[in-house]
């Protein structure tokens, strides 16, 4: 390939596809095992304090509930997004540590989440 450093290999007959980070196969890459152990969703917080939030971003408009800093492993998420699905009446998901509960009830959630003993604040305008 030389010493150009604005190349670098996409494919190979001989290996297949390639890691475009280190180079190697992506069958042994070395890189994507160490991303494998990270946490899903660094960037939701765990100080203690729940974050009851709407959004409405890449949904065309429509309100989404958005509940996050609950701790607990994903079986726990799963049953309390179930107990909050029920209370309001609606559907919704958990993805990457986030409860999302369809529509706007931020006001409902408060007072469930505070009545199951979570410090609850009510975040983004």
């Amino acid at each position: 390939m030389g010493g150009d450093s604005n190349s670098r290999l996409v494919y190979s007959t001989e290996t297949g596809r390639v890691c475009p980070s280190c180079g190697k196969p992506v069958k042994s890459c070395t890189c994507r095992k160490k991303k494998k152990g990270t946490p899903a969703d660094p960037a939701v917080k765990q100080d203690g304090v729940v974050r009851v939030m709407r959004e409405t971003k890449g949904r065309k408009g429509k309100g989404m509930s958005l509940v996050t800093g609950i701790p607990g492993d994903a079986a726990e998420l799963k049953a309390v997004a179930k107990d909050l699905k029920q209370l309001c009446g609606t559907g919704g998901s958990v993805k990457n540590g986030v409860i999302e509960i369809q529509g706007d009830h931020r006001d409902k959630l408060v007072e469930a989440l505070k009545a199951k003993g979570f410090t609850v604040k009510k975040a983004g305008g």
